[in-house]
């Protein structure tokens, strides 16, 4: 699926670029290091899903994504339907998604702490046909919740997990593990340029609601590069990644600098300090990658040194407006990468300097890497007449899902005539040098670690639980900003809100102490 019509330029962007797809780029891999290893789960992965840690070559990983691919279409899925998935930062994950992607399907990786109302929602407006989760992750019985979920969005013909005891009427995919080699499923044949098919859809959040934001192949390629370049990875290194799959974010600087380098990606599910420093241990990353101020406080605590083979250390920035006043980074033997996210709409890398110091945003086009000959257009940013930043180019989305996929339309994925996306975030520039100073997030949204909220829906949702009950929103040194409930029975709220799905986040800021969990960077 092409959505909308590319103009000229684009199509001649698109043509220059080549026709690769992320199945493409993972088959290169697999047949340049077959015997090599691909994907490292977590050494704790049995206390998040059940299951023990996998550890799988590129022959063996390209085995299980054909059987995923396999078994999706003989579930009777066709050519660009879409497939949720809510899953673990695990193998499991990561051979699900590229199945789909090698089945012609379309993935849509959905946050780890949705529940119900969010998953039905999501899944209900763009007509997925299929849920697969893992069966469990920590406490939560994510099976359970898929069928009750299916049983809500009626066009879900099947579900299926991972992990064992799933619940009646999901089909296990473990099995796919020890099964013989499949064939490979027959390919879709793509019109124009497969890398301009939909790939992925992601979720973002604006003041009116949830918002989905579809990506190609091309767009996922090209904001993986650009951290690919800033960052410094190079062919066959060991990357090290906390960040979970359902975001702009946790593709680009995870999942597609893995592909593009044909490393190993090693997956560290968010967020258990003695089992990342198992990993930075036996796994010798070279490339770290973690939100910014989990970053930080790793840096100042000296934790992390040469000895592991560390030598880059990407840093998530999800509150934008944090990133100029950080401290500055001292550790001259690893690099510090920024990278400030807006939203899934954009983001960008920029290594630290000898100063410490974050390098500043500036009007225009933005390299990778900065300051290099030859060096790759990824984005390029303008201020508008009120005051914001809005962003163009290569990785930024030009189209809103089409009617025949987003049942609601609005809110929709907003591109102006010019191309540019405006992302909310107010600035001031500098009139000599250009460099921005971001100085607050978009009006009516709340960031907790790696999820956005709508102030409103989240005073409608404290309300709407008991009258006289609500939300306010209180600054937090590691997620920008965290939820503290009131309310005359606040276990009453926690109760009924759980009972409706609503996000934990919500949930447990009722709780005794009010400080919500900020899992799911």
């Amino acid at each position: 699926m092409i959505l909308g019509q590319s103009s000229p330029q684009h199509a001649a962007m698109l043509a220059k670029a080549g026709r690769s797809t992320l199945d493409d780029v993972f088959r290169r891999a697999v047949t340049r290091r077959p015997d090599a290893i691909a994907l490292a789960d977590p050494p704790n992965a049995a206390a998040v899903t059940g299951s023990e840690p996998r550890r799988l070559t590129y022959a063996q990983a390209d085995r299980m994504i054909t059987a995923v691919a396999a078994r999706v279409r003989h579930l009777g899925l066709q050519a660009d339907q879409v497939v949720g998935l809510q899953m673990a930062n695990t193998v499991d994950a990561v051979v699900t998604l590229l199945g789909v992607l090698r089945a012609g399907l379309i993935a849509m990786p959905l946050p780890l702490l949705w529940r119900e109302a969010d998953c039905v929602g999501a899944l209900k407006r763009v007509g997925a046909r299929a849920f697969i989760v893992s069966g469990r992750i920590g406490a939560v019985d994510h099976c359970a919740l898929a069928m009750n979920v299916a049983a809500e969005a009626f066009q879900i013909r099947q579900v299926g997990g991972f992990g064992a005891g799933l619940a009646d009427g999901v089909i296990a995919f473990d099995d796919l593990y020890a099964e013989a080699a499949p064939p490979a499923p027959p390919a879709i044949a793509r019109p124009v340029n497969p890398a301009a098919h939909t790939a992925i859809i992601t979720w973002d959040v604006s003041p009116d609601g949830l918002v989905p934001v579809a990506r190609n192949h091309f767009e996922l390629l090209a904001a993986g590069a650009a951290i690919t370049l800033e960052g410094r990875i190079e062919p066959n290194v060991v990357v090290l990644s906390s960040l979970a799959l359902p975001s702009l974010a946790g593709l680009a600087l995870g999942l597609i600098p893995w592909l593009l380098v044909g490393g190993t990606l090693a997956l560290h599910h968010p967020f258990d300090i003695e089992a990342f420093l198992v990993q930075c241990q036996t796994e010798q990353p070279a490339i770290v990658i973690v939100p910014a101020p989990l970053a930080l406080r790793l840096g100042e605590a000296d934790v992390l040194s040469r000895r592991h083979g560390i030598k880059s250390l990407i840093a998530a920035w999800r509150a934008v407006e944090r990133m100029a006043s950080s401290p500055h980074w001292s550790d001259a033997t690893i690099g510090l990468v920024d990278v400030p996210v807006f939203g899934e709409t954009a983001l960008f890398a920029a290594r630290r300097g000898g100063n410490g110091r974050p390098a500043p945003l500036a009007l225009g086009p933005v390299m990778a890497p900065r300051g290099a000959p030859g060096a790759l257009h990824v984005v390029e940013i303008a201020r508008t007449p009120a005051g914001t930043i809005a962003v163009r180019g290569p990785m930024v989305p030009r189209f809103p899902l089409p009617l025949e996929i987003d049942a609601a339309a609005k809110p929709a994925f907003a591109v102006g005539a010019d191309g540019f996306t405006d992302t909310g975030y107010q600035c001031t520039v500098d009139p000599v040098s250009r460099a921005l100073t971001i100085n607050d997030a978009p009006a009516g949204i709340v960031g907790v670690g790696g999820y956005r909220f709508g102030a409103e829906a989240l005073a409608e949702i404290a309300a709407g639980a008991e009258p006289g009950s609500r939300i306010s929103i209180q600054p937090d040194a590691l997620a920008g900003k965290r939820l503290a409930g009131t309310a005359a029975d606040p276990a009453r709220v926690q109760g009924e809100l759980a009972q409706r799905g609503v996000n934990p986040l919500v949930v447990t800021a009722f709780g005794p102490g009010t400080r919500a969990a900020i899992a799911g960077f």
